[in-house]
């Protein structure tokens, strides 16, 4: 009976010190590899699970589900000679319907994936310019991406995102860009304002050629006004039946238009004019503006 009692307290102890090992739980967003004697059995969803104890089963990994980041530095060289150190950030995560592929097959799938974004970076950036690198960074980074992609798909990795963060150029070289930009500003600042003198100086000559035409225009309409009312007074002094000749009529009304041109100026301030004072001098202005009018209708 005593056998008996101690046989089953053995047993419950057993029992009890291996209870530890018989029960096992999985948190979310994780999965575990459960192997039997060695070989893989299965993988345990999140929950609370029971697994055979002294060692038959035992829990090989626990696996994050939940996205990853792997970040590299790389230097390469660009198809114009220069060199940049070029920051990619990776994103990734572990395909769920092949988890046993991404833990099997592959030790350090971080820098597996670092080696493939190497070796596809050094195969891009040199095929572009600086300035190329600069304008395609996207485009690169979604190329490198598709080409990770497919080369991880196979061990159980999805690429969910390659990013290329940072293209810093060699720092004579970037000094020299920032020169050249510099440069490059102040060029186009000296072309606007020289642009902006020529516009200002072609637009002070039209204006001014503007005036001379519209004074040319001023003058001949006041000539002409001048002609006609001269006309009009001559054809009115006809009309009174004044027995005198063209000459005398034009005589008189050039007397008149003398004295009155005398009165404009002295009444616009003018202190000086050098014009003929005496009657003599009147009668040569006759003299010379008929025959000029004479001249003109005789053409």
């Amino acid at each position: 009976m005593i056998g008996v009692l101690v046989f089953l307290v053995l047993v419950l102890v057993v029992v009890f010190a291996s209870a530890g090992t018989l029960f096992f739980s999985v948190r979310q967003q994780t999965v575990a590899i459960v192997e039997r004697l060695g070989k893989y059995s299965m993988t345990a969803q999140p929950g609370f699970h029971v697994k055979a104890p002294w060692g038959i089963d035992r829990i090989a990994a626990r696996i994050q589900l939940r996205m990853l980041q792997n970040e590299i530095t790389i230097e390469t060289k660009t198809k114009d000679n220069v060199f940049v150190t070029m920051n990619v950030a990776t994103q990734y995560r572990v395909n769920e319907q092949s988890i046993k592929d991404a833990y099997y097959k592959l030790m350090n799938p971080g820098d597996q994936i670092k080696s493939y974004i190497e070796d596809a970076l050094r195969s891009a950036v040199p095929k572009l310019t600086l300035d190329e690198l600069f304008e395609k960074k996207d485009e690169i980074a979604l190329e490198v991406q598709n080409q990770v992609a497919e080369e991880m798909q196979t061990y159980g990795y999805i690429i969910v995102k390659t990013l290329i963060t940072r293209v810093e150029p060699d720092a004579e070289v970037k000094q020299s860009m920032n020169e050249i930009n510099a440069a490059q500003r102040k060029q186009d600042a000296a072309q606007m304002l020289a642009n902006a003198n020529k516009i200002q100086v072609v637009t002070a000559a039209e204006a001014e050629a503007e005036k001379d035409r519209l004074h040319g225009v001023g003058i001949a309409e006041q000539r002409k006004a001048i002609v006609d009312g001269l006309a009009q007074q001559i054809q009115e002094m006809k009309n009174t039946g004044v027995d005198l000749s063209e000459e005398s009529i034009m005589s008189i009304l050039l007397t008149n238009q003398y004295l009155d041109t005398l009165n404009q100026f002295a009444g616009s301030g003018n202190s000086t004019i050098f014009l003929p004072g005496g009657a003599e001098g009147v009668e040569d202005l006759r003299t010379q503006i008929l025959s000029a009018l004479k001249a003109a209708s005789n053409k």
